[in-house]
């Protein structure tokens, strides 16, 4: 299955911008000192900035549903557990006692709580980057607190 997502912008994440420069513009309204100002401006521009360059949300390129997502990192030692609980679909909750032991595996979660699905995929570091090493799996949200540990 071949299934493409790409960065947009969340609800959360515009909230947490405009709160941001919202905040910085009420702090240089009132008649403060020159250093609460400045820290009003400050705001402000980190505000932009953040309306700008944050995007936390994710959204499938062929269906346009939006999409959160979780990455669980494993030691390389993992992999031909880690394959064949995907392949198999039977997760046996091995995920949640090596997680965080290494860098070497990427777990990618995608997860939509209204379409119900979630799609799973396994890379590998390669130096400098993540590559795929297995395809994108899709599954029954209701199986992915069983897949990644109960989480």
């Amino acid at each position: 299955m071949e299934k493409t997502f790409i960065r947009i912008r969340s609800t959360k994440d515009l909230i947490i911008s405009v709160s941001t420069a919202t905040a910085g513009a009420i702090l240089i309204a009132l008649p403060t000192s020159v250093s609460i100002n400045l820290v009003g401006f400050f705001m402000i521009f980190a505000g932009i900035i953040m309306l700008l360059f944050m995007k936390t949300g994710y959204k499938d390129v062929q269906t346009g549903t939006r999409y959160s997502k979780k990455e669980s990192f494993y030691p390389q030692s993992m992999r031909a557990d880690i394959e064949t609980c995907l392949e198999s679909g039977k997760g046996k909750n091995i995920f949640g006692s090596e997680e965080g032991k290494g860098n070497g595996l990427r777990l990618d979660v995608y997860c939509c709580k209204s379409s119900g699905k979630a799609y799973v995929q396994l890379f590998e570091y390669v130096p400098y980057k993540y590559v795929p090493c297995t395809c994108v799996y899709e599954y029954d949200i209701a199986y992915v607190p069983q897949l990644t540990g109960g989480r």
